[in-house]
Parts: C-alpha cells; structure tokens; sequence
C-alpha cells in the first residue's frame, strides 16, 4: 500500500500514538521518517500517492493541501445514529453561549468546537467565569452544545469499513462496558448511509439509566489512541489515509493554499 512513511514530532520525542504506529511499519518493512510541522508548512517532504503519514490535525490538513486532497468535514453526530444520542445537542456560537450564560441561564451546557481545527478542549459550561479558558477565541466560533448528562462509562470503537477492529475504556467504570450489538448496529448503519469514512473512531458510553448512548464520531486520519493494540490503530490510520489520497485533485502551484 505504502512504500514510504512520515511521522510527526512534536516534543522532541514521537508521541504514544506515533510509537504505534511505527511498530507496524517496521513490521511491515516500511521505512518511517520523522518530521515537524515546520517542514509541512515549508511544503519540504516529498509527499506522494504512495507516501502515507501521520500526524496532528494542523500537520494532516497541510499535507492534504500539498497533495491535493479535499480536507473532510467534520462529522461528529451522523444523521443516522441520532436516535443514539439520548440527549439534545445543537449548533450555536460561543456569542451565544457567552449570551446565555451571562443572562443566567440555570442549566449547565457542554460546549466544543465545530469547526475542523479543535482550538479549545470541550467542557461543561455553568457561569461566566468558564467562559475565560477560550482565550481570544472568536464569538462567532461555531460550537457544538450538549444537555449535560451522566456518563458511568465512556468507550471508543475502532473501525475498519463495517467491522470494529478494537474497543478502547477511556473514562468511567471500565467494568460498565457499552452494548456491543448497539455498537455493531450502528456501525453497519452509518457504513449503509454512505457518509462513513472508509476508517474511524466512535465514542460510545453508558449513562446513569444504563443506556448505550452515541459520545462522538471522529474521523480516522487524526485519531487519538488510548489503550489500543497497535495493529488495529494503525490498520485505521492506513485505511483512512489510502482513502483519502485517492480523492487527490491537482495542485496547480506549489504556493497554493499556503500556510505560514
């Protein structure tokens, strides 16, 4: 699939994620480099259809402009697995919000960004004060809020076409797992809906009422990793990549969508 393989680094040593994937490259026979953002900004590694690589979303989203690949929309709440939710969520800004909180609004909101660059960490939103940790984020941000609920459990599948290819305890009582055959089912219907990525990662949790409740989808290409094995990881990592290297378009000039 791929001849040749870059891998960020960020801190001066590869990330636990990074490490993963590297174990199977070399498995594989796949020579990895390391790179750093700078040299993607500067458009300086010879990327191409057989190169795969890997990296944070800021890294990933400059490859993809290097190689002419479309950046994909975030998709965080599949239209098909909305009965899965178990909660009401809905698209604001952080003006809004800010408005909201600042008039007293009584019940608490989780808020996170909708945007394809994630610029703040989610979290739960009760008075003004909480508002400060956005910085200088722009107000009219669009941002994903939720109806706060209790999780006793949190999970993330790992999937391959229709198929879960691991499953990963991230937060809560790792003994209160999620329903499997929720989670199968909902793979298989979001792969029938046509909207799937080829690979990903999806969130799922139990709630205080016991139920099996939709946390998120994220895309495959820049997927965090928590207890995973690393073949199945890197298996996401890969078939993600490949999918998206083959939507390339040309790239008129180099300096196209440049970034400094």
């Amino acid at each position: 699939m791929f001849n040749t393989a870059f891998v960020e680094k960020r801190q001066g040593e590869l990330e636990f994620e990074e490490r993963l994937v590297c174990q199977v490259l070399e498995q594989r026979g796949i020579p990895a480099q390391p790179y750093t953002r700078k040299r993607i900004d500067r458009r300086d590694l010879p990327l191409d259809e057989h190169s795969f690589i890997m990296g944070a979303t800021p890294s990933m989203h400059g490859a993809m402009k290097q190689l002419g690949i479309p950046i994909p929309l975030p998709n965080d709440y599949p239209k098909v697995l909305t009965h899965l939710l178990h909660r009401e969520i809905w698209l604001s800004t952080l003006g809004e919000v800010e408005q909201r909180v600042s008039a007293g609004s009584e019940e608490p909101v989780f808020i996170k960004p909708a945007e394809r660059l994630k610029n703040f960490t989610g979290r739960v939103i009760e008075s003004p004060s909480d508002l400060y940790f956005m910085g200088n984020a722009s107000r009219r941000q669009k941002v994903w809020c939720s109806q706060v609920v209790q999780w006793q459990s949190e999970f993330r599948a790992y999937v391959v076409g229709a198929d879960v290819v691991g499953l990963d305890h991230y937060g809560g009582d790792e003994n209160v797992r999620p329903c499997d055959r929720t989670i199968a089912d909902a793979v298989k219907a979001y792969r029938a809906s046509g909207e799937a990525p080829a690979a990903y990662g999806i969130d799922f949790g139990v709630l205080k009422d016991g139920q099996t409740a939709l946390i998120e989808a994220n895309d495959g290409y820049s997927l965090g990793a928590y207890k995973v094995a690393a073949i199945p990881y890197a298996e996401v990592l890969f078939v993600r990549w490949a999918e998206l290297l083959a939507t390339r378009k040309p790239v008129s000039s180099p300096d196209l969508d440049h970034e400094p």
